[in-house]
Formats: C-alpha cells, sequence, structure tokens
C-alpha cells in the first residue's frame, strides 16, 4: 500500500458495496448522516457501474465482502476474529432461560453459516427479543437493528494510505465510529505481511477524506470531523512520508455564516478540494481563500508550526493553478471525483446531481438562491467536468452517474479507498 500523491496512477483500491444496511438508511436519512433518501436499487446499480469503470480504466478493484469470503477461506486465524467480533454483534433479549439456549445455539451453529450472512449481521447489528408463546410453543422471536452501518460504503474515511502504509483514524459522528474496526481487522488480515500500519486510538478524530498527499507536502482538512488532535497525531505516526504540512480549517460561504451550521457542508477536505495533477487542483476560489491554515514543518526534533496562510495562497506558492467551482457545482460533488492519473478524472455527473438535489428540496433558501445566481452568471454553461474551465484546462475525464448514490453526501472519491497509486 502507497499513495504519495493524489494524481498519480490509481492502481488499487477497495470499495464496499451497499447492501441491506442502506436500506434502513431510507426510513431516517439525516439520522443516519444522509443528505436525502434514494432509490436503493439504482443506488446499487450506479456502484456496480463506478466499479466497471475503474476496472476499464486498468484499477484492481477489491470488495471489502469478497475480501471477507476469501481470508475466510485462506485464513484460520482472520476467521476466529471474524467469528469472535460477529458473536459480540449479535445481542439475544428476554427470558433469561431463552438467552442463555439461543445464544448457546448461535455459538454453536456459527461455523456452518456462510461467511456473507455473518458479514450482513456484522453490518446491521441485530438484537433478538425472544417473547414466550407458551409452555408448548417456541419463543416468538422479535428482531431489532442497534445501528445499521450504512455509510460504510464511503470508504475512503475509515483510514488513509500514505507513502509508507495505513493510518486508521477515528470518526467523529457516532453512527460511523464501528466502522474502523471493521475496516482495520479486514486490512491488517489482507495486507500484514506486506506494509505498516498506525492506528489514531482515542486522541483527537481524523477522517480519510480529510487527507490530500502531494509528494513532498500534504493538505490535512480540519473541521466537523478531523480535528487538530487527530491531524497532528496523524502527522507525528510517521506513516507519511511528507516533509510539510497545511492543517487548513473546512471553510463556509459567507451567506452560510448566519444560519445554524450544517455539519455535512464541507465537512471533509474533498468535498470542496481535489489535485487533478502536481500543477493543478479543482476548489471553489471563495472558500479557498476563507480557508485558513496552519504549515506543519517536519525537522529533526519533531513537527514544528512555521506560519499561517490560506489555502489559496498556499496553492499559489507550490505553483498549483485553480480550476475554478462555482457553489452551484461545488455543492453538487464536483470536487468529490477520482484521479485515476494525472488530468483524467472519473467525475460525478454533477449536473444531474444538481437537479436531483433541486427537485428534493435539499437546499435552504438562502443556499437555493446563490446557487441560482450562480448559474445565471455563468450563462447556463456546463458544469464540471464539462465546464468552459475544465475545457480551457484540457482535463480529461469520464463521467459516472451517481445521482442516487451521492444522496448519503459524497461522490466517486469518498467511495473508494485508495491503496496504490504510482
Amino acid at each position: 500500500m502507497s499513495v504519495r500523491a493524489e494524481w498519480n496512477n490509481l492502481r488499487e483500491v477497495i470499495m464496499h458495496r451497499p447492501g441491506v444496511e442502506i436500506d434502513y438508511a431510507m426510513l431516517a436519512p439525516k439520522p443516519f448522516l444522509f443528505e436525502r433518501p434514494y432509490r436503493t436499487t439504482m443506488a446499487v446499480r450506479e456502484h456496480e457501474k463506478l466499479e466497471r469503470y475503474l476496472k476499464e480504466a486498468g484499477v484492481r478493484v477489491k470488495l471489502l465482502k469478497d475480501v471477507v469470503m476469501e481470508l475466510f477461506d485462506s485464513s484460520g486465524k482472520f476467521r476466529q476474529i471474524f467469528l469472535d467480533k460477529v458473536l459480540k454483534t449479535v445481542r439475544y433479549e428476554g427470558d433469561r432461560e431463552s438467552v442463555k439456549r439461543e445464544e448457546k445455539a448461535f455459538r454453536d451453529n456459527i461455523s456452518v453459516l456462510d461467511p456473507s450472512t455473518l458479514f450482513n449481521l456484522m453490518l446491521i447489528e441485530p438484537s433478538v427479543l425472544l417473547k414466550s408463546e407458551g409452555e408448548t410453543g417456541p419463543d416468538y422471536p422479535s428482531v431489532n437493528s442497534n445501528l445499521p452501518l450504512a455509510n460504510l460504503y464511503f470508504m475512503r474515511d475509515q483510514q488513509a494510505v500514505s507513502g509508507k502504509g495505513i493510518f486508521f483514524g477515528r470518526m467523529r459522528m457516532r453512527q460511523r465510529q464501528k466502522e474502523n474496526s471493521i475496516t482495520e481487522f479486514i486490512l491488517r488480515a489482507l495486507y500484514e505481511s506486506k506494509e505498516q500500519f498506525r492506528s489514531l486510538g482515542n486522541t483527537g478524530y481524523f477522517e480519510g477524506g480529510d487527507f490530500m498527499p502531494a509528494g513532498e507536502y500534504a493538505i490535512i482538512g480540519i473541521g466537523s470531523r478531523t480535528n487538530l488532535d487527530g491531524a497532528l497525531s496523524f502527522i507525528n505516526s510517521g506513516i507519511s512520508g511528507a516533509d510539510e504540512y497545511l492543517i487548513v480549517e473546512n471553510p463556509i460561504y459567507d451567506f452560510m455564516e448566519k444560519e445554524p451550521r450544517d455539519q455535512m457542508i464541507n465537512m471533509h477536505l474533498d468535498t470542496y478540494f481535489n489535485f487533478v495533477s502536481k500543477e493543478a487542483a479543482v476548489t471553489s476560489p471563495l472558500l479557498a481563500k476563507k480557508a485558513k491554515g496552519s504549515i506543519y514543518i517536519r525537522q529533526d526534533d519533531g513537527i514544528k508550526k512555521q506560519s499561517s496562510t490560506t489555502l489559496s495562497a498556499y496553492l499559489k506558492s507550490k505553483g498549483v493553478e485553480i480550476i475554478p467551482l462555482s457553489i452551484a457545482e461545488q455543492l453538487s460533488y464536483s470536487s468529490n471525483f477520482l484521479t485515476l492519473k494525472e488530468n483524467h478524472v472519473l467525475a460525478v455527473d454533477s449536473s444531474r446531481v444538481l437537479r436531483k438535489l433541486i427537485s428534493q428540496n435539499v437546499f435552504s433558501a438562502s443556499t437555493l438562491a446563490a446557487i441560482e445566481h450562480a448559474v445565471s452568471v455563468d450563462g447556463g454553461n456546463s458544469m464540471f467536468p464539462r465546464s468552459k474551465a475544465a475545457k480551457d484546462y484540457g482535463l480529461d475525464f469520464v463521467t459516472a452517474n451517481l445521482s442516487e448514490l451521492t444522496g448519503g453526501y459524497g461522490g466517486a472519491h469518498c467511495m473508494t479507498a485508495s491503496i496504490i497509486r504510482g
């Protein structure tokens, strides 16, 4: 595992195909951290197409469940850890004797169950309430799901891969905190003989969507998800070979400062910024100027804070050209593309996403007004990646229709854990 720069040739990714766990999120999208409800059948088809686009580009794609099934068959050590995790996840409640009986039966039978079934049980966290139906009848089962891990298909966030291996973070939101332990034990088993690993532990928060490696330097976003403690823990872990870091506060637009802060707006760096090459990045110029940051330098005696700046000024100092995004493009996941190689990206079809967002009344009145103004000023020109700015730069791209899947708050970048680049 090695990712030294976001624009290096993409060789291998890990994805998680959404399963039954996302159906639960449709019952209450906001509490499940989703932007809006969507058609889950169509979403799974979009995910399948995204995988196909990557494979056609020569990228090795590993699906998380497939990895689990392969390790289950090939590694006794992994199998035992996996079974123990499932046993701790499934709960029984009700009459004490009934609970003891069914817990024992599940332990006795677990070795004959399909690993795919066990994987699903881990994701939906079921509890079985046993109610007596009388002396002659069996107990009546009522099954609840504690917290289905509906956000797991955003595989970018649980960890970050850098030049020297993989760093497992810690999620800020309770809805997602169990995801780290799942991906960590799977990826450690998959790559244990090859790579270095580090874990954040319980100090601070760090999520992979806030990390952008850029060779000799890297950019880390902090805000509603990753915090300063988590960012510094990542830097000090030694898992990244960069000598310089910009830790930048994820910004919001001026008009949003007068409203209650929506934690999902610009929650990660990749929701408003991304590299297409060593010389160019895509971002909102307004947000880049507002994004305040500090430069940290690696020295013999540790990491030292050097100076303060903005994302815009920092990019200029590195000779990085900005391909601008309007607010309409940025809020439609235009920056959440996946760079396949320099100046060639797999982008979200943001115009489709924008139509979906507007039709489902996702935006506040002030945000919608700002979007409509941006569209009118732009004169109805095509949106990124078909925008004039991208065309003038000479960006090569392929678009993926992710208009359903983006309802979970993320695009192609969020949905893929880049494992190997270069």
